[in-house]
C-alpha cells in the first residue's frame, strides 16, 4: 500500500515530451541488414557431367562421351561436305553455261561462212560444192517379214532391229556401201542441228551397265563420259553433229531412238524416195520426216 506522500509525488510527476522523428523510406535500410547480406553463403552450380543415383554421384561413361564427340564431328564433315558439292554444283554450272555459248557462236560461225561462199560463187558466176555430210541419220521403216540374212546382219550392225528405231551414223566408203545395201528397209540423209537437238533433248537414252536410262539430267552424261570431259547435254550434241574425235564412244552409249510412227503416214515404204516412196536417201528431207516421228 502506498502511503500518502509516494502518492503526492506521483501526481507531481509528469513524463517527458517525446519529439516524433522523420519517417523510414525503402531507400534507407539499416546497414546491418546490408552487411548480412553481403556475407551469404555463395549459391552452389550443379554439375553438367554427373548423373544422380539416390545420394550418390556417378560420372558419365567414356563410351558415351565419345559417342557424342564422333556425333559432332559427323554434324561438321555433313556439313562441309555440302558446301563442297554445292561449290562444286555453281562451277561446273558456270562451265556448261560458257561451252554453250561457245558451241552456239561456233555454229553461227560456220553458217555465216557458207552463206558467204555460196553469195561468192553465184556473184562469180560459177557454182558452190557444197560440204561433204560427216554423218547420217538412219531410219528404219520396215519390219522383220522377208528379210535375208545378210540384209539383217547390216540392221544389226547398225542397231536398227525394231521397226521406227533411228541411228546416227558416219559416213565411209563401208557404210556407204552397207546403207546402199538395205535401202529397201531404211531411210536416211543428213540432219540439221535442230534434228540432232531434239533427238538427244525428246528421245536421248544412256546405256548404262546395260540399261536404257533418259537423260534427264547433266548427272549421269558426266558420269558417263568423265574420262574424255564431257559433261552436259551440248557436249553430246556438239560431237554428234560436228562428228567430233569423241564421236564413236558417244554414239555407242547413247541408246537408239525408239521414235513414233510418221505423223499424216507413209506413201510408199516398198518404193525409193526419187520415185515418190519412201525408202531410201533423202538428203536433207529426212528433217522434216524425222520431227514427224518425235
Amino acid at each position: 500500500m502506498q502511503s500518502k506522500r509516494d502518492r503526492a509525488i506521483a501526481s507531481e510527476y509528469v513524463a517527458p515530451s517525446v519529439k516524433p522523428g522523420p519517417k523510414k523510406t525503402k531507400a534507407e535500410k539499416p546497414k546491418a541488414v546490408k552487411k548480412a547480406k553481403k556475407t551469404q553463403a555463395p549459391k552452389v552450380k550443379k554439375a553438367k557431367a554427373t548423373a544422380t543415383t539416390g545420394d550418390a554421384k556417378t560420372p558419365v561413361p567414356e563410351s558415351l562421351k565419345k559417342k557424342l564427340s564422333a556425333r559432332q564431328w559427323k554434324v561438321l564433315d555433313n556439313r562441309k561436305a555440302k558446301h563442297q558439292i554445292a561449290k562444286k554444283k555453281a562451277s561446273t554450272k558456270r562451265v556448261i553455261y560458257k561451252r554453250a555459248e561457245y558451241y552456239a557462236a561456233k555454229y553461227k560461225r560456220n553458217e555465216r561462212a557458207l552463206i558467204k561462199l555460196r553469195r561468192v560463187a553465184r556473184n562469180a558466176g560459177g557454182f558452190f560444192r557444197e560440204p561433204e555430210p560427216k554423218i547420217a541419220l538412219v531410219v528404219r521403216i520396215r519390219g522383220i517379214n522377208g528379210v535375208d540374212p545378210r540384209t539383217k546382219k547390216i540392221l544389226q550392225l547398225f542397231r536398227l532391229r525394231q521397226i521406227h528405231n533411228a541411228t546416227f551414223v558416219k559416213l565411209n566408203a563401208a557404210t556407204i556401201k552397207m546403207l546402199r545395201l538395205v535401202e529397201p528397209y531404211v531411210t536416211y540423209g543428213t540432219p540439221n542441228l535442230k534434228t540432232v537437238r531434239h533427238l538427244i533433248y525428246k528421245r536421248g537414252c544412256l546405256k548404262v551397265h546395260g540399261q536404257r536410262i533418259p537423260i534427264c539430267s547433266n548427272g549421269p552424261i558426266a558420269q558417263k563420259f568423265k574420262k574424255i570431259n564431257l559433261i552436259c547435254v551440248e557436249d553430246l550434241i556438239h560431237q554428234v553433229f560436228t562428228c567430233g574425235k569423241h564421236f564413236k564412244k558417244v554414239n555407242k552409249n547413247l541408246w537408239p531412238f525408239k521414235l513414233n510412227s510418221p505423223k499424216g503416214g507413209y506413201k510408199q515404204k516398198t518404193i525409193h524416195f526419187q520415185e515418190g516412196g519412201d525408202a531410201g536417201n533423202r538428203e536433207d528431207k529426212i528433217n522434216s520426216f524425222v520431227q514427224r516421228m518425235i
